[in-house]
């Protein structure tokens, strides 16, 4: 690794981690450049928390909605920077392709192939849009919603325009009624786009994340010197806290820090229960 690489990993790392400059080269030299291990590593000494910084990545781009007699799509479309994401023919490309993204449902193959206003395909409008803009652009995921076994919500984060934005979040709701307390959709979508919820309970969190995070609890809580099996007990509690704060129902409700989501829908329950069937969240670049 060059000199120039080293410095812009040890940047990086510390603007991820808010770590000190020697603490990040240490990492850095240990985990042979690897960021992602290195706030592992970091994590593992006590040295950086989990912070709301280690989620960002270098992706850019649009998230946008598309809704329709209760139906809902969801695109996402990346972009190289930021300044390209404001260009208005990329956001004229991103508009018409969540308009089409909502008549093929989210069918990707049916989405490339479809024909865009000027009679072109939509993939290779997008390779043209490449040529054109200079940057390396990608249709990286969509996803359909029907109204089949309830109803839908969604809530744009910091909106650019309708229905675009750089997060959005959709939940699914059973036991709603309509013009009566349907204005708790819009709340739990915006509480999803604000918490980020893994899964909708404890035990839909995937095990891997989980046995990743007691690792890392585990690893620091033994480092900072306390006894075996303190460091058990500890760990259990912790681990607990992170399935709560992970797991929609269980969360504190952002509108109320004395309540949770769960008690939230008991609330608004009305004529039947009211259920959260699925929800989703785009954040752009998110996991890229």
């Amino acid at each position: 690794m060059s000199n120039k690489d080293l410095l812009d990993n040890i940047k990086k790392l510390r603007e991820l981690t808010g770590v000190g400059f020697k603490d990040c080269k240490i990492a850095i030299d240990e985990t042979k450049g690897d960021i992602e291990k290195s706030i592992e590593f970091l994590r593992k000494k006590g040295i950086a928390k989990a912070s709301k910084k280690m989620s960002r990545t270098a992706s850019e781009g649009l998230v946008l909605v598309k809704e329709e007699a209760g139906k809902a799509a969801l695109i996402e479309i990346n972009s190289e920077t930021d300044f390209v994401a404001k260009n208005q023919n990329f956001i004229n490309f991103c508009k018409e392709l969540s308009e089409i993204n909502f008549k093929v449902k989210s069918d990707m193959k049916r989405l490339n192939d479809t024909q865009m206003e000027n009679g072109i395909l939509v993939k290779d409008n997008l390779v043209n849009l490449i040529a054109k803009i200079g940057e390396k652009i990608t249709i990286r995921r969509a996803d359909y919603y029907d109204n089949n076994d309830g109803q839908n919500f969604f809530y744009v984060h910091s909106a650019l325009d309708k229905g675009i934005g750089k997060i959005i979040s959709l939940v699914k709701l059973d036991g709603i009624v309509q013009g009566k307390n349907d204005i708790i959709g819009n709340k739990i979508a915006m509480h999803i786009a604000a918490s980020n919820p893994l899964a909708l309970d404890k035990d839909g969190i995937d095990k891997k994340i989980v046995d990743k995070e007691l690792e890392i609890i585990k690893a620091e809580i033994t480092n900072s010197g306390k006894p075996l099996e303190m460091a058990e007990k500890i760990s259990k509690g912790k681990i607990s806290k992170f399935l709560n704060d992970n797991s929609l129902l269980n969360q504190i409700w952002i509108m109320d820090p004395k309540k949770k989501v769960t008690d939230i829908l008991k609330e608004n329950s009305v004529a039947q229960e009211l259920k959260i069937i699925s929800f989703i969240r785009y954040k752009v670049g998110e996991g890229i």
